[in-house]
């Protein structure tokens, strides 16, 4: 429909300008509030009178004096020059307590284990309107951020799309969780001991096999797999209860304790530390680009950052 040649150029400075007259009631007020010169303010109320087809304010004494019309715009123009500063203010500047949002994170059970409860208690204390859903590993993470079905991705991040957003958060090393009482857990742990005794491992896509196979092959061992199961809490679960091996994520030596360790801790596993040089594993969160300027994200990746990096300050 072509817009008609009566309608005014739209100009978003005519509505900041009508509310400061209409507010202060004097052209030389709204110019000090405006920065700018009483002339330059007289010209703005010349116009706004031209495109509203009313005086608006008149002189009454010493005094200007709002027409019945300018009395009838005064709310009005206050809440759109409301409504343009909240739409052009920098989203970091989000309220917190008045936020209502749902954030999808995709991960591990293992991490999403060690990051609900730091993630909900912050959510309780900064963002009390904010829900989190903790999926699984069950989407390709490049088009599940893309598509926005997941705000975040933690893990270990090996697969992302060029535009995709990454920080690397914590670097852990792998132990050998067993139960208490465990015969490994009396004496020297060697390769052969750790080979010769049962392995359970975690593959979401069944594989018997991984980095330890590997660093034990090179001493000219194998060890047995009996159990491969879908997530780490299954796997130490396992090994709290039986004579198997799994492999537990811990902090590098001289860093402070990992929360991802924390579910080994309460199922009273034993955390031996593998004679192999095994490579580390490196946890990070992805998102896409669209959501870095974004105040809510941002505050989700600040929330997701101190709780996987304790010494990370608030």
């Amino acid at each position: 429909m072509p817009v008609s040649s009566t309608t005014p150029n739209l100009d978003a400075n005519l509505a900041v300008a009508l509310d400061a007259l209409l507010t202060e009631q004097s052209v030389t007020r709204a110019a000090a509030r405006l920065h700018t010169s009483p002339a330059a303010m007289s010209r703005t109320l010349a116009r706004l009178r031209r495109v509203l087809q009313d005086p608006l304010l008149v002189r009454a004494g010493q005094a200007m004096v709002p027409t019945p019309r300018a009395e009838a715009l005064r709310d009005e123009a206050t809440a759109v020059v409301r409504r343009l500063e909240a739409l052009l203010t920098p989203s970091g500047g989000i309220d917190l307590a008045a936020l209502r949002r749902t954030f999808t994170v995709q991960a591990a059970d293992l991490v999403g284990a060690a990051l609900a409860p730091g993630l909900l208690g912050r959510a309780r204390r900064q963002a009390p309107g904010v829900s989190l859903r903790i999926l699984a590993e069950e989407w390709e993470a490049g088009p599940a951020l893309r598509e926005g079905r997941i705000d975040l991705e933690i893990g270990a991040i090996d697969h992302v799309d060029p535009e995709t957003r990454v920080e690397e958060l914590v670097t852990l090393r792998m132990a050998a969780g067993v139960r208490s009482g465990h015969p490994l857990t009396e004496g020297t742990l060697t390769p052969a001991r750790l080979a010769a005794a049962e392995h359970v491992t975690v593959s979401r896509r069944g594989r018997f096999t991984g980095p330890l196979d590997a660093a034990l092959a090179e001493q000219g061992l194998s060890r047995r797999v009996s159990t491969v199961l879908p997530g780490h809490l299954a796997a130490m679960t396992l090994a709290a209860v039986g004579d198997v091996v799994c492999l537990v994520p811990t902090a590098l030596p001289g860093e402070p304790p990992s929360p991802l360790t924390d579910p080994a801790h309460a199922l009273g596993l034993r955390l031996l530390d593998i004679p192999l040089p095994l490579p580390p594993l490196t946890i990070g969160m992805a998102w896409h680009p669209r959501h870095t300027a974004d105040g809510a994200h941002h505050w989700l990746r600040g929330a997701v950052r101190r709780t996987l990096r304790p010494t990370c300050e608030e």
